[in-house]
């Protein structure tokens, strides 16, 4: 099984503070799903930022589609970025740009002709419900809808890795089944697929998902995953 992630004792230290990640070893196989958990101040935003590239760690190594982050020139970094979809936990969509403009945004830089762009788009926001605020600006959104663009956004490319800081956690219980089926489809396209989240009902919403367990910046298996158990009884989504 090829690996998508590698990570070999990964250390981050904010300023001369303590280590807010320390000897963090695992590997993520290219296709599979993966949940981060743990509790608030565990680490799990620190460790997605060094997953998307918006960090680079103080010290280990961290291997991306085959190539060493660490040592790669910062100008080669943007290449890499692009196959990686992000959904923030603020969102940061463009305030001046309608929804419709905020999730073409990636197909736009990516250089998909504009006539192809529009069926797409179009496409997306109805199946996360806002096919009727394709013109609202994120002003004018609830945080729920501007989490819903977010995640549009993220996925349009349908990129070689996701990686979801709390994706549902502004949205009910049906529209996070709902992109939860989204994420999964969209792992069964073979995009490699990271949530972390707070909310453990999420976890077995995935059947042979694997779930990495943060905790004071360490992940105590060190393998870094465990898999999932099969569900017990069918889960209603």
């Amino acid at each position: 099984m090829s690996h998508i992630i590698q990570f070999e004792n990964v250390g981050l230290r904010y300023g001369t503070g303590a280590e807010t990640l320390s000897d963090i070893t695992f590997s993520l196989a290219k296709g599979g799903f993966y949940f981060l958990t743990g509790p608030s101040g565990a680490g799990k935003t620190s460790l997605l930022k060094l997953l998307y590239l918006s960090q680079r760690p103080s010290r280990g190594l961290i291997r991306l589609f085959g190539d060493d982050m660490v040592t790669m020139p910062r100008d080669k970094l943007p290449l890499y970025r692009r196959r990686i979809g992000v959904v923030f936990q603020d969102f940061r969509l463009v305030p001046h740009l309608s929804a419709f403009d905020n999730i073409a945004l990636p197909l736009r830089v990516s250089g998909v002709a504009e006539k192809d762009i529009d069926h797409t788009v179009r496409e997306m926001l109805n199946w996360v419900g806002l096919g009727d605020r394709a013109s609202a600006r994120p002003a004018t959104l609830s945080g729920g809808e501007q989490q819903r663009v977010a995640i549009a956004r993220a996925v349009i490319t349908r990129p070689d890795v996701l990686v979801a800081d709390e994706p549902t956690g502004n949205v009910d219980p049906d529209m996070a089944a709902r992109l939860l089926r989204l994420f999964e489809a969209l792992n069964q396209l073979g995009t490699t697929i990271v949530v972390a989240t707070h909310d453990l009902h999420l976890l077995n919403r995935i059947p042979g998902a694997h779930i990495m367990r943060l905790a004071d910046g360490q992940l105590p298996d060190p393998t870094g995953t465990l898999r999932n158990p099969p569900l017990r009884e069918p889960v209603a989504v």
